[in-house]
């Protein structure tokens, strides 16, 4: 059986390679808690991996279904494989915080819906989606940060939703961000009814002033899904809310970049030079405001 120690650092492995905007986030977090996060992110990668992959529909179900018994055994207090570092980390952690591990699950279901060729009608139904992938994430990293009382909040507003709601300003930006990467692997996010809308061909990113004008309109709702969410960094201690507050930053600055040329990501990959991303961790460690 593989070791705590030896399983974290693995998973920090697969997080310093695949997620350079996510590491310099979680890289303000005291160790336990950046060896936790980067267990919920290598498995968050893995069900991810199994959807990009190149093998067949059929074989990534069946993947997807085996990731589902995984994560129960999880819920469970169990480890399915001692041998798998993702899975010892991400049990581990658990034992560690009140992580809600069956929020997987619906990063599983969001990976289902990619293979099976989902198709989005509606604004909420593209919300749907975030909240699954994306949205999940947040509450998975709340059972990380751990929350504390803040007066001046409204008493209505529970931090699981601004996590959820933060989760889908990032995934918003990345629909944006990777709209080209995405449709070559036949995938269209924005819904049906807001491409009709701005004149967009179906089935395809052109005209390019019709794109423009449905990524400016999606992107200025992302803005509006950043304010909300952005209220959590309120409930989070300064080292959970500097890491919060560096992810969310940096997404925000693309979607500014995005906003200021709405038809950019039909050329190019809109990011950020290291040295801004670096800039955003100081502001944030400062406890600056994205």
């Amino acid at each position: 059986m593989i070791t705590p120690d030896s399983a974290y650092r693995r998973c920090e492995e697969i997080t310093w390679a695949e997620a350079r905007n996510f590491a310099y986030g979680i890289r303000l977090l005291p160790t336990p808690k950046r060896q936790a996060m980067a267990a919920l992110y290598a498995m968050s990668r893995r069900i991810d991996d199994v959807g990009d992959g190149d093998w067949s529909r059929d074989r990534k179900l069946a993947a997807l279904e085996h990731l589902h018994s995984a994560i129960g055994t999880l819920e469970a207090g169990g480890v399915s494989d001692p041998s798998d570092p993702v899975l010892v980390a991400v049990a581990h952690a658990a034992g560690r915080y009140p992580i809600p591990v069956g929020a997987l699950h619906e990063i599983v279901e969001g990976c289902e819906q990619d293979v099976r060729g989902e198709t989005y009608l509606t604004m909420d139904d593209t919300v749907r989606y975030c909240r699954l992938v994306a949205g999940s994430v947040g509450r998975l990293s709340l059972g990380v940060f751990g929350t504390k009382a803040n007066r001046r909040l409204h008493p209505d507003v529970e931090a699981s939703r601004l996590a959820d709601d933060l989760g889908v300003a990032l995934q918003l930006t990345n629909m944006l961000r990777d709209l080209r990467e995405d449709h070559q692997m036949g995938r269209i996010y924005l819904p049906e009814q807001e491409r009709d809308r701005f004149g967009v061909v179906p089935g395809q990113w052109a005209p390019p002033e019709s794109v423009g004008a449905l990524i400016k309109h999606v992107a200025e709702q992302a803005v509006a899904w950043f304010e909300r969410g952005l209220v959590l960094l309120g409930y989070l201690d300064h080292r959970s809310r500097a890491c919060t507050a560096a992810m969310a930053g940096i997404y925000r600055r693309l979607l500014d970049r995005i906003l200021a040329q709405p038809t950019r990501p039909l050329t190019e990959r809109v990011s950020l030079p290291r040295r801004e991303k670096a800039l955003v961790a100081l502001r944030s460690v400062s406890g600056l405001r994205p």
